[in-house]
């Protein structure tokens, strides 16, 4: 049997009819870019992350930057981010000539705790990105009161975790400002490139907008050096569309993670961990093999798609030399022994089951 890692066939084919319809009417409405569907998509999606502001951007990556932006982070300051985290993180303090300080995750979870990171801040230190990796919210009220401590500023990077909860209350919620990516994998993504930054705040919510719209407030007036970083009219009315069934597409994802945690029985596999308050929403299933090597060229050989969550740390990155980041053991350990196995919106029984068999067989 033949199992993809991903595939969106069972996801567009139950919206095609509805996303067609969606594109005909910005196709005959003529108007492609800050109109009617980006303004709905934003209030809707405020709604869902329980927020007071959204701004569609153009991608994940920008959606970091333009909240750093606003926040007032500039060259020579210095943000804690997660050691093993994807290099987005990391570039979106780069483009703002900070310097971005990483800092180990708990295993367990795979996300940014409190162990470490007072540990890491300094008199140049201005904010922490808490980045809830491959699905799960990080343990937010730990890094909070150390931010509220220190006086350090929060953007929580949501890029892989879309309805994910703390507590009881959506990720996004917590921070000075939230970035999410709607890049098409993700568990909420577009038909392309696209992006938001959600805030409780209103004024760094007008900064945020103004930045991604080349600074202006005001049509030729412009109040900072922005960019162009906007969410199109054409995303913005297909977001729309899979926002209303992105609970839906969470809770089938769930569904197969707990058939994975109860099924795969190996002492070679070291399954993922919830942590405590919190919810996962399974962006990806994450796995942990001393021999991952060795374990991916056997699913290879069953058909069984993987994917490796991330091969090269951010440190030993080529990009990053210069930067003489701190290594991580934690981060050799993690991109050497993780691997991410099949997990999908509409993913069959028989596809869970056998790569359920064909994990316990290793």
């Amino acid at each position: 049997m033949k199992v993809p890692f991903a595939t969106f066939d069972v996801m567009h084919k139950e919206i095609r009819t509805e996303m067609i319809k969606k594109f005909e009417d910005v196709y005959d409405k003529g108007w492609f870019i800050q109109g009617s569907e980006c303004d709905a998509f934003e209030k809707e999606f405020a709604q869902y992350t329980e927020t007071a502001h959204c701004i569609g951007c153009g991608n994940g990556l920008e959606a970091i930057l333009l909240a750093l932006k606003a926040l007032g982070v500039s060259a020579g300051d210095e943000v804690i981010i997660p050691s093993n985290t994807f290099i987005a993180t990391a570039l979106a303090v780069s483009y703002m000539g900070a310097k971005p300080v990483t800092v180990d995750p708990d295993l367990t979870t795979f996300n940014l705790s409190e162990a470490g990171i007072e540990a890491a801040i300094t008199e140049k230190t201005k904010v922490i990105i808490p980045v809830h990796l491959y699905g799960q919210a990080a343990d937010m009220d730990p890094i909070l009161k150390i931010a509220q401590k220190y006086n350090l500023k929060i953007v929580e990077d949501c890029a892989q975790a879309h309805g994910a909860e703390y507590k009881g209350k959506k990720i996004g919620s917590f921070g000075d400002a939230a970035a999410f990516s709607f890049y098409p994998g993700k568990n909420l993504g577009a038909l392309g490139d696209g992006g938001a930054v959600v805030t409780n705040n209103a004024e760094v919510a007008a900064k945020v907008r103004a930045l991604a719209n080349y600074g202006s407030v005001e049509k030729y007036n412009h109040e900072y050096k922005g960019q162009n970083s906007r969410l199109d009219e054409v995303q913005a009315a297909f977001l729309r569309i899979k926002l209303s069934h992105l609970d839906e597409y969470n809770a089938f994802r769930s569904g197969v993670a707990e058939k994975y945690l109860k099924g795969i029985i190996n002492e070679k596999v070291k399954l993922p961990q919830i942590g405590k308050d919190r919810t996962h929403v399974w962006h990806i299933f994450p796995v942990l093999v001393e021999t991952r090597d060795a374990f991916k060229t056997y699913l290879d050989a069953n058909e069984i798609g993987t994917v490796c969550h991330y091969p090269t740390p951010i440190y030993k990155q080529k990009a990053y030399q210069e930067d003489n980041l701190e290594p991580s053991a934690m981060a050799d350990l993690i991109s050497n022994q993780e691997l991410s196995l099949p997990l999908y919106y509409g993913m069959p029984d028989e596809e869970i089951q056998y790569v359920i068999d064909t994990i316990n067989k290793y």
